[in-house]
C-alpha cells in the first residue's frame, strides 16, 4: 500500500512538477559536486565523441542517431550506459570538446523524458544515476548558459522523484543503500534541503546499522558488496565535511568496520576472494579505497559474524567460508560454497573457487552457484544449499534466492605442535542424506605445508538415508597454475608462475585431473584445472590429503618426475 501511495503521488505530479513542490524552499542552484573515485580513462572520451561507447564487452556505434534510442546489445551495456559513470571519462579529458559533448548527451536524455526504459528506472541504476549527475556537474555545466543550467536542475530532481516516490521494488541489500546514499547526497548537494538531510541521514544509519555486521562485512556475505558500497560511502563522508555537517556516526562506524575487511579478503596478489557472486576486483579501485585506510595493519583471522576465516603462516595465506548462506532477501547472488575455501602462496594463487563473471552472468549463474564450483566436498553432485527453481517464483521474487542450506556451521581454531588447527563443519546434507561435513585443515608455522582431512559422518540420531553414498572432493586451480597427475595417481605436480612447485597428495584415494573454469578473470571465462577425488562413503568416509611446497626448484622437480608423470593437462 505504501508503494501505491507513492506510485500515485508521482504519477499526479506529472513531469512539470515545481520544484518548490518537490523540495521545500528554493532549489535552483547546486551548492557542491561529491568526489569521484573511480578511476577515469581520457582515452575512452574519444571514443565517445566518436559515437563509439564500449561498455560490459559489447561495441554501439550511434552514426548519428541518439544512443539512447538504439537497441542495447546487453541488460549489463544498458545498465551502464543509464548509470551516467561514463561521464567521468570525458571530465579526465577535460577540454572544450568534451565539455560540449557531455551536455549534449546529458540535454539529449534530460529533454525526452518519454523515453520509456525499464532498465534505466530501476532502484540501482537509477540511484547510480543521480550520483552520476551530481559528481560531473562541473563538467557538464561548465561554461554553460542560464536556461540549460535550469534544464538540467530540472531533469536532476525529476530523477530524484523517481527516485523518492515512484513504485520501485528496491531490492533487499546494495540496492536499497545505494538508493540512500544517493539521496544522502541530493539533500547535501542541493541549496535549501535542511529537513531532507536529517530525514536521508537517519534512513542511512538506520540501513547501514542493519546491514553492516559488527565485522564489517556486509550482510549478503559478498566481498564484492564492500567495494560498491566504500568507493560511495567515502565521498560522502567527504561531502558531509565540505557542508559544515558532522557525519553520522553510523557512517563513520560502518567506515571503519568495513576498512579490515577488505585486506581480510586479498590475497598475496591483491585480487580477492570468490565467495557468493565475487568477480574480477579492480586492481586500481581497490588501491584507491585502501589509500584511505588508517589502520594499515595486519587482516583479522577470525570474521565470525561474516563467517570466515584467515589462516595465515610463512607465504601461505587460506581464506575460508565458515558461514550459513545469508537471509533469502539478500541471497540471490549467495552461493553454495560453505566449508570451501581458496589458498595461495605470496603473489601465486593456487586453489580457488570458480567465481562469478563481471557480465554475462545469467549464462553462468547456475553453475557458478553451485557447489561443485567451488573447492569443498559435494555429496551426489548436489548443493548444499537450495535454490528457488521455479521460473515463475524467479520472476515474483526478482532472482533465485536460497530457500534452504546449512543452519549449524561450527568452526573452532588451535595452536598446536605442528601449526594452526581449524576444525569446521556443516549440516547443508543432513537434512537430505543424514551425514555431517567436516573439514580440518591445519597451517605449517612456515607456511610451506597444508594438511587436511574431509570427513562424512552420521549425526549423533540419525544415521546415512537413501542408496546415494557418492561423493566428490574438489580442487579449483588457478588458470596460472600449470598441474600435472604423478604416474601413481596418488598426487598433482603443481608449478607456480614464479616457478615454485607444490604437490598435492591423497596417499590412499586416486586423484584426478579434469577441466574446469575461472569465471572471474579480467577477460571473460578461462578455461582450467581442477584436481578431484571421487569415494563412496559406504566404504571410505574420510579423506585425507595435503599441499606441500617443494625445496627444489621446477627443473630439478621436473627433471626428477618427468618419466613417471602423466601428460601434462592443457589449460
Amino acid at each position: 500500500m505504501g508503494r501505491f501511495a507513492r506510485n500515485l503521488m508521482a504519477r499526479a505530479s506529472g513531469g512539470s512538477v515545481a520544484l518548490s513542490r518537490l523540495w521545500p524552499g528554493r532549489t535552483d542552484r547546486l551548492i557542491m559536486a561529491p568526489h569521484d573515485l573511480r578511476t577515469a580513462d581520457a582515452t575512452r572520451a574519444a571514443e565517445i565523441y566518436a559515437g563509439r561507447f564500449v561498455f560490459a564487452g559489447k561495441i554501439v556505434t550511434c552514426h548519428g542517431r541518439s544512443i539512447f534510442d538504439l537497441e542495447p546489445p546487453s541488460e549489463d551495456w544498458e545498465v551502464a550506459l543509464l548509470g551516467f559513470g561514463w561521464l567521468r571519462h570525458l571530465r579526465a579529458a577535460d577540454t572544450a570538446l568534451t565539455r560540449a559533448n557531455a551536455r549534449s548527451l546529458v540535454d539529449d536524455w534530460i529533454s525526452n523524458t518519454a523515453r520509456k526504459r525499464a532498465i534505466g528506472r530501476r532502484a540501482d541504476v537509477l540511484a547510480r544515476r543521480v550520483i552520476s549527475l551530481l559528481s560531473q556537474a562541473p563538467l557538464v555545466l561548465g561554461d554553460t548558459d542560464g536556461k540549460f543550467y535550469r534544464r538540467y536542475l530540472r531533469g536532476l530532481t525529476r530523477e530524484i522523484r523517481y527516485l523518492r516516490y515512484t513504485m520501485l521494488d528496491i531490492p533487499d541489500g546494495v540496492p536499497r543503500l545505494q538508493v540512500l546514499i544517493a539521496l544522502c547526497y541530493a539533500s547535501l548537494c542541493l541549496a535549501n534541503q535542511a529537513r531532507h538531510i536529517r530525514a536521508a541521514t537517519r534512513k542511512l544509519s538506520d540501513e547501514l546499522q542493519r546491514q553492516i555486521l559488527p565485522d564489517g562485512g556486509h550482510i549478503s556475505r559478498n566481498p564484492g558488496a564492500l567495494i560498491e558500497l566504500l568507493i560511495d560511502l567515502l565521498p560522502l563522508r567527504q561531502t558531509f565535511a565540505a557542508r559544515n555537517i558532522a557525519p553520522p556516526p553510523a557512517l563513520l562506524n560502518a567506515i571503519d568496520r568495513m576498512m579490515p575487511m577488505l585486506r581480510f579478503f586479498r590475497h598475496g596478489d591483491g585480487s580477492f576472494a570468490l565467495f557468493n557472486g565475487m568477480s574480477n576486483a579492480p586492481s586500481d579501485l581497490l588501491a584507491t579505497l585502501l589509500a584511505y585506510d588508517d589502520t594499515r595493519g595486519a587482516p583479522m583471522a577470525s570474521m565470525p559474524h561474516t563467517g570466515f576465516q584467515r589462516l595465515e603462516a610463512g607465504a601461505m595465506t587460506v581464506i575460508m567460508d565458515t558461514g550459513p548462506p545469508p537471509p533469502p532477501s539478500v541471497s540471490h547472488d549467495a552461493h553454495a560454497g560453505c566449508l570451501s575455501f581458496e589458498m595461495s602462496s605470496g603473489p601465486s594463487r593456487i586453489v580457488i573457487n570458480c567465481g562469478m563473471p563481471a557480465t554475462g552472468r545469467d549464462n553462468w549463474r547456475a553453475f557458478a552457484r553451485g557447489t561443485p564450483a567451488h573447492s569443498t566436498l559435494t555429496y551426489h553432485g548436489t548443493s548444499s544449499c537450495h535454490f528457488v527453481e521455479l521460473s515463475a517464483m524467479k520472476r515474483l521474487l526478482q532472482g533465485a534466492p536460497i530457500i534452504s542450506g546449512p543452519t549449524d556451521v561450527e568452526s573452532h581454531r588451535e595452536m598446536v605442535a605442528n601449526g594452526e588447527l581449524l576444525t569446521t563443519s556443516h549440516d547443508g546434507y543432513l537434512a537430505q542424506f543424514g551425514v555431517i561435513h567436516r573439514r580440518v585443515l591445519m597451517v605449517a608455522h612456515d607456511g610451506s605445508r597444508l594438511d587436511g582431512e574431509d570427513t562424512l559422518a552420521p549425526a549423533s540420531d540419525a544415521r546415512m538415508r537413501g542408496v546415494a553414498t557418492d561423493y566428490a572432493l574438489r580442487f579449483h586451480l588457478h588458470p596460472s597454475v600449470k598441474a600435472s597427475r604423478l604416474s601413481d595417481a596418488r598426487g598433482v605436480m603443481l608449478v607456480l608462475p614464479n616457478r615454485d612447485v607444490w604437490t598435492f597428495e591423497a596417499l590412499d584415494d586416486k586423484v584426478d585431473l579434469e577441466d574446469s573454469v575461472f569465471l572471474a578473470g579480467t577477460d571473460g571465462p578461462r578455461r582450467t584445472a581442477q584436481i578431484v577425488i571421487q569415494q563412496d562413503a559406504r566404504h571410505a568416509s574420510s579423506i585425507r590429503w595435503s599441499f606441500v611446497r617443494s625445496t627444489a626448484s621446477a627443473s630439478v622437480t621436473t627433471a626428477k618426475r618427468n618419466a613417471r608423470r602423466e601428460p601434462e593437462l592443457p589449460l
